[in-house]
């Protein structure tokens, strides 16, 4: 695979980048969604797979587990088992690099076909602004929805504590947490 494909900058034109499938059955009852997945996302073809995004320990120590340490698929097995599901917003776009403000001819995933497969949803989640433009969509759906920070290494406005919390409090409100956690 080129590199331009992969969503590395190259320096050249931004390529036509295509997204992950989403991490959803028909039992999932909080739906996180994030932007369009970065580079490193896109070469490993896994949700944030950036070792500085702070995505896999935030839900970790919410849900009290391992998640940064586990293998991929293991990751995935475990937020399904909790009932917690992935996508992103777009379905394809232009990028040169990994920035949200770097996307360019967005073509939007069909959120309205993913809700209609996941039944069970109660909350749905955006990880972060760029998500956050389709909030309103979401709720045109009949679905609460949240904009959260992001997870993203580029965000450093908010701490880690201080996205914990708020992460915390989404998931406490979609009763998702074990008592105590």
């Amino acid at each position: 695979m080129r590199r331009s494909e992969r969503g590395a900058d190259t320096g050249g034109a931004a390529a036509r980048l295509s997204a992950l499938a989403p991490v959803v059955r028909d039992d999932t009852r909080l739906l996180i969604l994030g932007s369009f997945p970065g580079a490193a996302s896109l070469q490993a073809r896994q949700y944030y797979a950036h070792p500085r995004n702070q995505f896999w320990p935030i839900l970790g120590a919410l849900l009290e587990l391992p998640l940064p340490e586990l293998p991929y698929d293991e990751r995935i097995r475990c937020l399904l088992e909790r009932r917690i599901g992935l996508w992103d917003v777009y379905a394809s776009c232009l990028r040169k690099g990994s920035l949200d403000t770097a996307i360019r001819d967005p073509v939007p995933n069909d959120l309205a076909g993913l809700i209609a497969r996941a039944p069970s949803l109660q909350l749905v989640v955006h990880n972060g602004a760029e998500s956050a433009r389709r909030l309103r969509e979401i709720e045109a759906l009949g679905l609460p929805a949240l904009r959260l920070p992001s997870t993203s290494p580029a965000n450093a406005r908010l701490g880690l504590e201080a996205k914990l919390a708020l992460w915390r409090e989404a998931l406490e409100r979609a009763e998702m947490l074990q008592a105590g956690s």
